[in-house]
């Protein structure tokens, strides 16, 4: 493992997604288990299985004799190479080593292995490489403070001289800790500023970077954003046909076809937010946000419009419009009212205006007032 080495994708981030769906997403779990079984077999994840409680108890011992065999060969090796070699040498091997437990999901023993290696190692990149490896099994495992603790020690090890790669690599693992958090926004402003420089590949496939891209950019930029940065790009347009519920999501909301957004939303719920469990804890807010922003865009434009027109530009029936209007009206994340006897939506340009209204009509009334009170103190003084 040189200095300038390639991460390794270790662990494997698709195997969680993959157990996820072959519990809760019956049409993906036939597709979901082939991947998921030949995935773990070939990295010898016997620890992984038994963090999961899987009954595969053939499968598993055969791994953990394998698991067995790979380590006393890592145990030999560091032994020669103490008794016989230099300190570059105890390095990649104990750094060998720590992969390998990384690789098959071995978390309890990775973090410890990884430290180690990291004490033993001198150059600055490879020592990024491991931190960003911890990384990547809190990512594995679902572990918060593993992710931040030790993303924050990878940007010091970085600002302290490391290279543009590790740097924008780095700004890939960060914003998939934002989308965790559900801060679209911090993370759409990374993963587009690193749609020209991703080769994080031990994290996700070039396609899957610019689908989150675009995805986070959905809630996370505003309308000219998403004109600028989303479909005016060219590594996005690249991939635009592997990617079409996105890209024709965030299209018809910038070009304001509104029945086709809410198409979009709802193919994107199902195939991108539903089947993620980085994601799915997310959808009903990302959903919710989504749905706002389409009726602000619209509303922004009129002083009033009727609940017929608004429910025919959404492609839905006005009794749905108007139940979700109001949840949105109440909870004071849309600014208008509705008159329901007339059925007559008042934005807030028009309510601006009746206010305006209202403030001049009380002026003139309390100035009348004023200038009659002043007239009866000039008789009574004259």
């Amino acid at each position: 493992m040189a200095d300038d080495s390639v991460p390794l994708p270790f662990p494997n981030l698709k195997v969680p997604t993959w157990h996820y769906q072959i519990n809760h997403v019956d049409r993906l779990q036939e597709e979901a288990s082939t991947s998921f079984w030949k995935a773990v077999e070939e990295d010898e994840m016997a620890p992984y299985l038994q963090s999961i409680s899987s009954d595969r108890t053939d499968l598993i011992s055969s791994l953990e004799k394998k698991n067995k065999e790979k380590l006393e060969e890592f145990e030999k090796k560091l032994k020669d190479a103490e008794e016989n070699q230099g300190d570059s040498e105890i390095s990649e091997t104990l750094r060998e080593k720590a992969m390998y437990l990384t690789r098959i999901g071995d978390k309890e023993r990775s973090i410890p292995a990884l430290e180690n290696a990291l004490e033993k190692t001198a150059g600055l990149g490879a020592r990024i490489d491991l931190v960003l490896a911890m990384v990547r099994i809190g990512l594995f495992a679902s572990d918060t403070h593993l992710v931040t603790t030790n993303i924050t020690r990878a940007n010091d090890l970085i600002d302290s001289g490391g290279d543009w790669d590790r740097r924008n690599r780095l700004k890939v693992y960060r914003a998939i800790h934002h989308l965790s958090i559900r801060d679209f926004k911090e993370a759409a402003d990374l993963l587009i500023d690193s749609l020209s420089t991703f080769t994080a590949t031990e994290l996700m496939e070039y396609e899957e970077f610019v689908a989150l891209t675009v995805l986070a950019a959905g809630v996370g930029c505003d309308r000219k954003g998403i004109k600028s940065k989303v479909l005016s790009s060219s590594e996005i347009k690249g991939v635009q046909s592997t990617i079409t519920e996105l890209y024709t999501m965030v299209e018809s909301l910038y070009k304001s076809n509104y029945s086709q957004f809410f198409v979009s939303l709802a193919e994107v719920e199902q195939k991108y937010l539903l089947v993620n469990p980085l994601l799915i804890k997310h959808s009903r807010y990302y959903i919710r946000e989504m749905r706002i922003k389409a009726y602000s865009q619209l509303l922004e434009s009129y002083k009033s419009l009727t609940l017929e027109k608004m429910s025919n530009l959404f492609g839905v029936s006005e009794n749905y419009l108007d139940k979700d209007l109001n949840k949105f009206i109440s909870n004071g994340r849309l600014n208008c009212k509705i008159d329901k006897v007339d059925g007559i939506i008042v934005t807030s340009k028009d309510m601006h205006d009746q206010n305006k209204s209202l403030v001049y009509d009380q002026v003139v009334k309390q100035g009348d007032i004023l200038l009659s009170d002043i007239q009866k103190l000039h008789r009574v003084v004259g």
